[in-house]
């Protein structure tokens, strides 16, 4: 990545500052900076849930397709790859695993919230893992014990139909926690974060991929893939629900942890039509990737 391109994206970074401080937390407006009650002793996360009831709706209504490479979950099946390669080598540079050995996640535990039917549990597992999947729409999780049970070296992916919030409860931690295409869901991205946080063990690390606020994501994201070309069922998404890097970024430092880059734990996936293939790339106007290390109490 060019120094001119990351100068940009870290002047962005202190643009924004102000505003997501005013969006994630209102009450700054009056009281001052909010970052601190974020940054709480274990078992002080909030209480409230990141399950929004009528996106958990939508999905249940899809739940018996997961596995159809071409029906609604086509994006995600195509995506895939990309989303395992920036795992992969993040995982195997973080904790200095051979990225050339056939289960380079050997030994790793690993948390996928709002895991769907598997799609990313399944090769985690066939890595090494030992992955954990959750979420929060049973049909999904009955899927995905389904589909698992067929591999013998998926059928020992522990599927449970909680919540992340219930297993900061259970003092549960993780060595990674990913949450992908899952942010833009929830009804608190702050609160949310902070539970993935601390399900996240130290010196552990977090991955996030979403979609970000911006007129290219709409146009592309929502009116094309939603209303034009029908990838996604339309009312898959919420524009305004959409987070920038930069706001991600602000809210994981709130929630103890560090994305060092916007230079290189932070990249764009990119989806060039005529080969019909997605790609890592520097554009994070639409979808986008991240990788955050926890930080030390």
């Amino acid at each position: 990545m060019s120094m001119a391109l990351a100068v940009r994206r870290l002047s962005r970074l202190r643009h924004f500052s102000t505003q997501v401080s005013l969006r994630s937390n209102p009450d700054a407006r009056d009281h001052g900076p909010t970052a601190g009650k974020y940054r709480g002793d274990r078992g002080s996360s909030s209480t409230k849930s990141s399950v929004d009831a009528q996106e958990s709706a939508k999905f249940a209504a899809l739940s018996g397709t997961w596995w159809d490479e071409l029906g609604p979950f086509k994006p995600l099946h195509a995506m895939n790859p990309v989303r395992l390669l920036f795992l992969r080598s993040g995982m195997c540079r973080h904790f200095k695993k051979d990225p050339i050995s056939p289960r380079p996640l050997d030994g790793l535990t690993i948390l996928d919230v709002g895991c769907g039917g598997g799609l990313l549990c399944e090769p985690l597992a066939r890595m090494g893992a030992h992955v954990t999947g959750i979420d929060a729409v049973e049909e999904n999780i009955e899927v995905a014990k389904l589909h698992a049970a067929k591999d013998p070296l998926t059928a020992t992916i522990l599927y449970q139909h909680t919540t992340a919030e219930q297993l900061v409860q259970e003092k549960q931690q993780f060595d990674i926690v990913a949450a992908l295409e899952v942010i833009e869901h929830v009804p608190d991205p702050m609160d949310f974060l902070q539970s993935l946080s601390l399900l996240t063990k130290q010196d552990g690390a977090v991955v996030i991929s979403t979609l970000n606020r911006s007129p290219t994501s709409y146009s592309l994201a929502i009116f094309a893939a939603e209303y034009i070309l029908g990838w996604l069922p339309k009312g898959t998404h919420d524009w305004s629900k959409f987070l920038t890097p930069e706001e991600v970024a602000l809210l994981m430092e709130r929630a103890s942890l560090t994305v060092r880059a916007l230079l290189e734990e932070m990249t764009g996936m990119f989806y060039d039509p005529l080969k019909q293939t997605w790609r890592l790339a520097d554009d994070l106007s639409v979808n986008y990737i991240a990788w955050a290390a926890k930080r030390g109490e």
